[in-house]
């Protein structure tokens, strides 16, 4: 087993993490129960449960235990920098004194930072993961998203060689190779324009590999990614947000985000809104999360 101590600044909001990540947990690869996430991860032929939870003091305990191999086959096992991707995860490495002193230049969020100190922006441990995630949960609720990535990991994940430390891990999620040729849409019953746009993603990831690396610019990586056919900019946005790392991405026609900024003179367009969020650059995502976390609207 590894272990690692990843420290942080605080503070940070461990309990609002685990809870958006627990409401969009993949059955069969993730899990969070009483303050601690653990998931499946897989790289080339080896497979590992991954399991975080708060240490001691400002910083987060990180476990990888490997399992058996789902299969012989496969390619050789990349070297993972697991600090980094728990940290990436669990945005380890946001200043929040900076961001929230940005954020409450707008009296109005000034008060939902105020009511929710150390909000970080969930990451991912995968980017076609997550990409694959959210083509899902287009034009349906977190609930839904979060039924249909179960059904597609049984479908389509590798089955683990033996029971997993963690009760309700199964699977690992399937790669681009498994999915690039998969008949999504009759697997799950969904619309197939949306079967076909993971497919497409699939193809994308193979033809080019850092197309989920962070670095290239928010602009630059939403215009890459809304050439792929089925990506829209809610859709782009979003991964933009949480697997690359940009801290100034905002899906401004999300409903939620209007819903949450509701006053007694109507709901905001996605237009208006765009402009106020101007205030709120560059860390629109800390700004999305903190509306998100305050909408008590239906999901």
């Amino acid at each position: 087993m590894t272990t690692l101590h990843l420290a942080y600044t605080p503070p940070l909001d461990w309990a609002w993490l685990c809870a958006y990540l627990a409401a969009r947990a993949i059955p069969g690869v993730e899990s969070v129960r009483g303050g601690r996430y653990a998931r499946t991860i897989r790289a080339g032929r080896d497979v590992g449960i991954l399991s975080v939870e708060p240490g001691s003091g400002a910083a987060l305990v990180v476990r990888l235990e490997a399992c058996s191999s789902p299969a012989v086959g496969g390619p050789p096992s990349p070297a993972i920098d697991l600090g980094a991707r728990v940290s990436a995860l669990f945005d380890l490495a946001a200043d929040p004194a900076a961001i929230e002193a940005a954020l409450s230049a707008d009296p109005f969020m000034a008060g939902l930072v105020a009511a929710r100190p150390g909000l970080r922006v969930p990451g991912a441990w995968d980017g076609f993961e997550l990409g694959v995630r959210a083509i899902l949960g287009q034009q349906v609720s977190v609930a839904a998203a979060t039924r249909l990535a179960g059904r597609l990991v049984a479908a389509f994940g590798t089955p683990l060689a033996d029971a997993a430390p963690e009760s309700g891990l199964t699977h690992s999620f399937p790669g681009p190779e498994v999915l690039v040729e998969a008949d999504v849409a009759l697997a799950l019953y969904m619309p197939r324009a949306r079967g076909a746009a993971i497919r497409a993603l699939a193809a994308a990831a193979l033809a080019e590999p850092d197309l989920f690396a962070p670095g290239a610019g928010l602009e630059a990586s939403v215009s890459r990614l809304k050439r792929l056919r089925g990506i829209g900019d809610w859709t782009a946005q979003y991964i933009a947000m949480r697997a690359l790392r940009e801290p100034d991405a905002m899906p401004t026609g999300d409903i939620g985000l209007l819903r949450a900024l509701e006053d007694a003179a109507g709901r905001p367009t996605a237009r208006v809104l765009e402009a106020r969020s101007g205030l709120w650059r560059p860390w629109r995502a800390y700004a999305v999360m903190h509306l998100w976390a305050s909408d008590t609207g239906p999901a």
